[in-house]
């Protein structure tokens, strides 16, 4: 690794002398750092560090000009926020990339982000919240004959924390916008668009046993393929989507050789004050990793989106849904309307009504097995259009958006919700909640505002009722002030309480926070990491340039 980082180097270097000498070049960059100072807290269970403090923190720079970009990120992470994996310790440069462009040919080399289509076989992105960064260290060609075409072939091995993954991933993406030759099409404004894609894994075998005497013999390349096509016009976006992975045991399937599918079909219609999405995906044995032993999110070659509403509410989010990869039938609906202005249900403001419903569940499965194993054999037959016996998740929530006079709006909610802690997270059983919100938000004049939160979760399920508040006094542009406690009413009666202070000033950003942090998940597009309950000050500093 410190040997591709100091060919990198060299390479930036000469990226920016080829920079410099070309007009326009730009040098911009990012810091973060987020430190948490522990402190003991027996009734949640915590342990002040032997260590000052915890942090994340990551710097970027980046250069760009006409032709050449260049780009590194420096991380620390020696003493890692809690619930990262203790992979993640560490500090270094994983991340760093030259690009160039010469005509309609882009050519990167270095740290890779890249999708194709929506995901279903390859996406490799960064999310720090999550501490994911599955990024790919390679090489990749990006051609554009045509305004709407794109050719991509890449190859390369996958970051695992602070090391590369031994299997080697090549891939090839096209999409090609058939309006750009097409003029019936582009008289009338339609977008009618298709994609492929391929990705190939080649990993060495493995020492897999099924018993004393007999080992498993896996194959060494996997394939995966994916098609789809996408229709818009000024209205109306469809878009339709498959992919197949070919035999793939792994440690997420048991080291079954059954392929991998799933099929997808999205659909949304928007005009003045109204809007409609309908979506359904099935999804069969799809975990796809760089390597077929490893844990954790990181490891991750593709990305399976949840279909499910994600919650910004405390109370709302306290259950979040993680995509169950080996297998789910999910669907999401969601509309809303505006009442105009002046009239009943609109008022002299107007009122917006949101109705999303999400339902995830099991898809049918009948085991096979091979000389009395699981392992080695296909693992189990599937009826495409037949469910499974569980519900994973259900959200069926309501919300309502009106402002009462120009210095008040309100903000109100109703969610009823199933989950299935133990599917999510390995026990807990189906959990039924109803949970409730008001936000209002009074202007006092154009600086001054007062925002407050007032959310209430009835169950009789896992941990009983939760209750929240917050109130946030917003000083614009610079200062932000916020209070906020979570309580358990149902078993714990634990309180987690929050106050922060924010500073702004052009491009930096302060922030400072004292309280407690309850454990549980965070989920970002059906990807979700633990965070163990934690208590301290904690300070939050962000600078652009």
């Amino acid at each position: 690794m410190l040997r591709t980082i100091a060919i990198c180097l060299f390479f930036i270097s000469s990226a920016v002398s080829t920079a410099q000498e070309q007009s326009g070049l730009v040098i911009s960059g990012s810091i973060q750092s987020d430190v948490l100072l522990p402190a003991d807290d027996q009734s949640i269970g915590t342990q002040a560090n032997s260590n000052w403090g915890l942090t994340n923190t990551y710097a970027d720079v980046s250069l760009q000009s006409k032709y050449v970009d260049a780009g590194a990120r420096l991380e620390y992470l020696k003493f890692p926020l809690p619930g990262y994996e203790q992979n993640f310790k560490g500090w270094g440069v994983p991340n760093i990339y030259v690009k160039g462009r010469i005509d309609k040919l882009e050519l990167t080399a270095g740290s890779l982000y890249e999708q194709f289509g929506s995901g279903f076989i390859f996406r490799t992105y960064e999310e720090r919240s999550l501490g994911v960064d599955n990024s790919l260290f390679g090489g990749r060609i990006v051609y554009r004959p045509l305004p709407n075409m794109a050719l991509k072939v890449l190859t390369g091995k996958q970051r695992s924390y602070w090391k590369l993954n031994h299997s080697w991933i090549t891939g090839v993406d096209a999409e090609f916008g058939l309006e750009a030759v097409s003029r019936y099409l582009r008289e009338r404004r339609v977008n009618l668009s298709i994609g492929f894609s391929y990705i190939n894994k080649y990993e060495k075998q493995d020492n897999i046993m099924v018993d004393d005497t007999r080992r498993l013999k896996l194959p060494e390349y996997v394939n995966a393929f994916d098609i789809r096509a996408r229709l818009q016009t000024n209205n109306l976006n469809l878009l339709a989507e498959y992919a197949f992975k070919s035999q793939d045991p792994s440690f997420d399937n048991g080291y079954i050789y059954r392929h991998g599918h799933v099929a997808m079909l999205s659909g949304s219609y928007s005009k003045q004050g109204f809007s409609l999405l309908l979506q359904a995906k099935r999804s069969d044995n799809m975990s796809f990793r760089s390597e077929r032993s490893m844990t954790g999110i990181s490891s991750f070659i593709n990305h399976l989106p949840a279909f499910t509403m994600e919650h910004t509410y405390a109370l709302a989010s306290l259950y979040p849904y993680a995509t169950y990869p080996m297998g789910e039938w999910a669907y999401q609906a969601e509309g809303a309307y505006t009442f105009k202005k002046n009239t009943s249900l609109g008022g002299k403001y107007g009122t917006t009504v949101k109705l999303n419903f999400s339902h995830v569940h099991s898809i049918d499965k009948c085991a096979k097995l091979l000389d009395g194993f699981y392992a080695g054999s296909d693992g189990y037959e599937s009826s495409f259009w037949k469910w499974g016996d569980q519900t994973y998740y259900q959200d069926l929530n309501v919300q309502i958006d009106k402002r009462v006079s120009k210095s008040l709006k309100l903000h109100l909610m109703y969610m009823n919700q199933y989950y299935n802690k133990t599917v999510v997270e390995g026990e807990g059983g189906l959990i039924h909640s109803d949970i409730v919100v008001g936000e209002a938000k009074y202007a006092f004049n154009r600086k001054l505002s007062l925002r407050t939160e007032i959310q209430y979760l009835f169950t009789g399920d896992d941990q009983g009722d939760w209750a929240f508040g917050l109130l946030e006094l917003s000083c614009a542009p610079r200062w932000l002030f916020t209070i906020s406690d979570m309580y358990n009413v149902g078993q714990s009666h634990l309180h987690y309480y929050m106050g922060t202070v924010s500073f702004m000033a052009k491009s930096h950003r302060l922030q400072l926070g004292y309280g407690r942090t309850k454990a549980g998940y965070n989920c970002v597009g059906g990807v979700c990491r633990y965070v163990p309950a934690s208590k301290g000050l904690m300070i939050s500093y962000n600078y652009n340039f």
